[in-house]
């Protein structure tokens, strides 16, 4: 287990870490960023700890449809976080285009 020294930290590793998606974008255009949260935060609260990347769903051209910090959420991962589903799909995702 990572030693914290902020109280905040140590309180929200027990399983309380989630990385998932948070809406942004106009209406009707969406895009997602990507980022370790409290799960009790709201889903567009704004509120989280780290931004890990996004997604655009609506990407054309030479814009960019995905992007990770891979090493980041391997960090998360290995002090407890969970991964919402859709998540976890576009690691899988990410992994396909990499290799």
């Amino acid at each position: 287990m990572v030693a914290f020294q902020n109280e905040y930290f140590k309180g929200i590793l027990k399983g309380m870490v989630v990385i998932r998606l948070t809406r942004g974008g106009a209406k009707k255009r969406p895009f997602y960023h990507i980022v370790a949260t409290d799960k009790r935060n709201r889903r567009d609260g704004g509120n989280y700890i780290e931004r890990l990347g996004f997604f655009n769903p609506i990407a054309s051209g030479q814009e960019q449809r995905l992007v990770l910090n891979r090493e980041r959420i391997a960090h998360w991962a290995g002090v407890g976080a969970q991964i919402s589903h859709r998540v976890t799909t576009l690691l899988s995702e990410w992994d396909k285009k990499a290799s």
